[in-house]
């Protein structure tokens, strides 16, 4: 039982992983297809349909994020190299996290515009 638990907790971390690849990704790519717009007209229509298709799995993506992060903060609680270590580094996730978030948040801001112009 208990090693079908680790495994779990290393299938959520990957799985966290893959969806935070993927949302960078997305947003990339709807960053890409947007400056093709001014180049390649005849296909703007084809262009904008792929950005939304990638901002909305974006936001899937998002989600799956959230809640395998959320699975991460609960499963990772061991004092696995001592008291001391363990609270710099839960202080050290929380700064990286907020960090991150603000990344989320200037990813979004940076493409709603071309996603939705």
């Amino acid at each position: 039982m208990v090693q079908v638990k680790k495994s779990l907790v290393v299938l959520n971390g990957f799985i966290h992983d893959f969806a935070a690849g993927y949302w960078l990704a997305a947003i990339i790519a709807i960053a890409v297809l947007h400056d093709m717009h001014g180049r390649q007209p005849m296909v703007t229509g084809i262009l904008n349909q792929l950005e939304h298709l990638f901002f909305w799995q974006s936001v899937a993506a998002g989600v799956i994020i959230m809640a395998t992060g959320s699975g991460r903060t609960f499963t990772y609680v061991d004092n696995y190299y001592g008291v001391d270590s363990e609270r710099t580094r839960r202080r050290m996730l929380l700064i990286k996290h907020i960090i991150l978030f603000i990344v989320f948040g200037i990813g979004y801001w940076f493409v709603f515009d071309m996603t939705f112009h």
